[in-house]
């Protein structure tokens, strides 16, 4: 977080988080707000009484978008989805509860502010320090959340599997300056096969994260997990969050220490730990794992749109995607 300065009184934000916001978490008498600029983007922020330093987190929707009624969609969208999501998840793990929206702010949707350790930084903990329990530990965590959010929302309908591809096409063209001639079309034919894969398309549709990226998950001291940034939430195959979490996992091991092999155990992990709340944990194990490298591959080819990354690594991204796919 980057501490930016105090909010004024007379801003009408600070009217609304005195009123309306701060209450629901114990602050009555708010007087000075500290506000804290977020990594994650531009349009976040963190608002902190400063003398209980109790702090919620402030998402403003028409920040950098110039159609409001669009902000008001995505505004709405978001708190519905965590309503939504809420719903499925039991009483073990966590989102993070909405405390207000409001259009008149840029569209501001306010939700409560929650301590833990993200997945990044745990990824990071045992590549750097050798903490691999400490991984391994948390990736059973997040396996039982997903699999809990993933089997409560089940439906009868199978996957629409189509319209996953629409989306790994307009991946494909967001890459168009990256790839060599004839790589769009490679990856276009090799998504015609999986489209012609019975497999592809034999799971129930279930409620997914849709932006399931280890900075989007939280830990604790124990087995709890908390979440948030719904925003993509949808319904779709199960490996669309699933197969990510082990795309993610790849890449922080391949762009850490130039290795995808060290990963390999924490994936193999992750998985079996998500197929644990299954009847067969071995059936569900060899269902999933069949349509992995699809999702792997298309995170992969996801991470690599990433301008931050170098163009190297970002072509090492592509290749590795290659192989993933071509399995």
């Amino acid at each position: 977080m980057e501490y930016l300065g105090h909010l004024p009184k007379t801003d009408p934000l600070y009217q609304y988080l005195k009123e309306e916001i701060m209450p629901q978490i114990g602050v009555n008498n708010l007087d000075t707000v500290r506000v804290f600029g977020s990594k994650s983007s531009h349009a976040v922020y963190i608002y902190e009484d400063k003398i209980s330093c109790k702090r919620v987190v402030g998402k403003f929707f028409a920040v950098g978008e110039s159609d409001i009624e669009k902000a008001k969609r995505k505004l709405h969208r978001e708190y519905n989805n965590i309503c939504e999501f809420k719903k499925y998840l039991g009483n073990f793990h966590y989102v993070a509860r909405p405390l207000g929206i409001k259009e008149e702010l840029d569209c501001l949707l306010v939700i409560e502010y929650c301590y833990g350790t993200a997945l990044d930084a745990v990824i990071k903990e045992a590549i750097n320090n050798k903490n691999e329990s400490y991984l391994f530990d948390k990736l059973s965590a997040l396996g039982n959340f997903l699999s809990t959010i993933h089997n409560n929302s089940a439906q009868s309908n199978k996957v629409n599997f189509q319209s996953i591809c629409l989306y790994f096409e307009n991946i494909i063209k967001q890459l168009d300056g990256l790839l060599y001639p004839g790589e769009a079309d490679y990856f276009s034919n090799l998504c015609q096969r999986y489209k012609d894969n019975t497999n592809m398309y034999q799971d129930n549709e279930v409620l997914v994260h849709g932006d399931a990226t280890p900075s989007n998950f939280f830990f604790g001291d124990d087995q709890h997990v908390i979440t948030f940034d719904l925003e993509r939430m949808h319904r779709s195959d199960r490996m669309f969050d699933t197969g990510r979490i082990a795309g993610e996992i790849q890449h922080f091991f391949l762009v850490n220490t130039s290795n995808k092999y060290l990963a390999e155990p924490f994936i193999g992990h992750f998985l079996w730990q998500y197929c644990k709340n299954f009847p067969d944990q071995q059936r569900a194990f060899e269902s999933i794992t069949s349509r992995l490298p699809f999702y792997m591959g298309m995170t992969l080819l996801r991470i690599a749109r990433n301008t931050y990354l170098t163009n190297d690594y970002r072509r090492k991204l592509i290749e590795e995607a290659k192989l993933t796919l071509d399995k």
